[in-house]
């Protein structure tokens, strides 16, 4: 047996990890897009390193893009296997796929346009809308700690990492030759203390474990210290300066946990009476969508709703889909928050708002959380003074802040705490993925300090023999 890593091997995008069995079977884990600019980004989609038609199977931790977004190219071209998630992971992928799907299209005519005046051939989009609604068809939803047969030979059992509603380690059982072979591939990581989703749960034991280290060289302030932040730059830039907010943030999951903290503030009395915008109709969306699955939510949330049946929503706040509604922010000089999609500020409205925000110094940027290096929102995260929106250049006149405790990935001492249900002493090897180097080179050390000295960072495309 052999697995090869074709994509977030030493970098934080593109998950995708194929298993080949010896009998031939081709199981492929997560089927991520690699996201950034440039053609770069846009070749190494393109050219995934495998066939999509070979795939028997895919195997989905959760529905964050870059773990997903490339199973509507994949059906795209040949893929017609199972796609194997969680209940929650299907529910999501549904919409966010089609968004993905649909920027495509648009992003595509943009760029033809840019094309044509240069005498350049127009361009395909990787996939489109419909590519995503079609390829649908071939999820299969499993529950939470059950044990799920793919073939005679092989099984699936997910359990939660608190990363994303519906996120999962996926622990695979393969038998050859009468011997089993476990492998547990564990997504991303969540925080030890989710604010809306429960704790990561301990995960069945492993042989070979293939671990996340996005956040392998950090650790997060607290949730209490995050939420005195927020509240600290809501005054100082809305209510003392009279600016705008700007949180770009991800539609599903960060957006849920930054609305749930408003709320709580709202309910406390202690909001700043001024307007807060969810702008992102793919977060409306899975907001609805996270009010279907209770079964996620920690006990504190539960008990909120006990008094306060809808966690996400209060009288200040105001969810907009249309473009129109969008558009009227931009004109507007009242102070307001407006969190928009998507937290790398690479698409969606985000770019919209900084565009028109970002070079007024009584505005705030407030980063919450990841942005992978070749992202419009590192450069504005690292403090660049002028950056590219749409082809033209803006001064970053505004405030630029960052928290990190909003952040969905567990840090070092997070993700060590999950790994150590494990016995140590039986993982034949532990190979860390979905990292840029230094923090897995960190991460490496601090694993190796907690006892597991079997640690190896993967090149990309390297392939490696799994012994039963």
């Amino acid at each position: 047996m052999k697995i090869k890593f074709l994509g977030a091997a030493r970098e934080v995008t593109g998950s995708k990890h194929l298993i080949t069995t010896d009998a031939g079977k081709k199981i492929l884990l997560d089927c991520g897009s690699f996201q950034g600019k440039g053609l770069a980004t846009d070749e190494k989609n393109r050219n995934p390193g495998i066939k999509p038609a070979e795939i028997d199977h895919i195997i989905l931790t959760h529905a964050h893009i870059d773990h997903s977004g490339m199973i509507p190219y994949f059906y795209r071209e040949g893929f017609r296997g199972s796609v194997i998630c969680t209940f929650a992971t299907r529910d999501l992928c549904a919409i966010m796929l089609a968004d993905s799907g649909f920027i495509q299209e648009h992003d595509t005519q943009w760029f033809n346009k840019k094309r044509a005046r240069q005498g350049l051939p127009p361009v395909d989009p990787i996939y489109t809308k419909q590519d995503a609604e079609k390829c649908m068809e071939l999820f299969i939803g499993v529950s939470y700690n059950r044990k799920f047969r793919i073939d005679p030979n092989i099984t699936v059992k997910f359990t939660n990492t608190g990363h994303l509603l519906g996120s999962a380690v996926a622990s695979i059982e393969i038998t050859e030759n009468g011997k089993p072979l476990r492998i547990a591939y564990t997504g991303d990581i969540g925080r030890s203390a989710n604010r809306i989703l429960r704790s990561p749960d301990a995960f069945p034991q492993c042989d070979y474990l293939i671990a996340e280290s996005t956040y392998g060289d950090r650790l997060h302030t607290s949730h209490q210290d995050a939420a005195g932040m927020l509240l600290k730059i809501m005054q100082e830039t809305c209510v003392e300066k009279r600016g705008k907010l700007i949180i770009p943030s991800f539609a599903i999951g960060r957006t849920q946990e930054l609305v749930y903290t408003l709320d709580k503030f709202y309910n406390a009395g202690l909001l700043p009476r001024i307007k807060i915008f969810v702008d992102s109709p793919l977060a409306v969306n899975a907001t609805h969508i996270f009010r279907l699955h209770p079964e996620c939510f920690n006990k504190d949330v539960l008990s909120l709703m006990e008094t306060d049946p809808d966690p996400f929503g209060f009288a200040t706040l105001e969810y907009i889909t249309k473009v129109e509604t969008s558009k009227k922010l931009n004109d507007s000089k009242e102070p307001c928050v407006i969190i928009s999609a998507s937290g790398m500020m690479e698409a969606g409205r985000i770019k919209h708002h900084l565009a028109n925000n970002i070079d007024n110094p009584k505005n705030t940027v407030l980063v919450v959380g990841y942005c992978a290096p070749d992202t419009l929102g590192a450069r504005i995260a690292r403090g660049d003074k002028e950056v590219s929106i749409f082809g033209t250049p803006h001064q970053v006149n505004a405030r630029v802040e960052r928290i990190d405790a909003y952040s969905g990935h567990g840090d070092y001492e997070e993700m060590i705490a999950f790994l150590s249900c494990q016995d140590k002493q039986a993982i034949r090897k532990v190979f860390l993925v979905h990292g840029d180097e230094t923090a897995q080179n960190f991460y490496k050390d601090k694993l190796a300090e907690a006892g597991f000295k079997k640690v190896a960072i993967p090149a990309p495309g390297e392939e490696v023999s799994l012994i039963a």
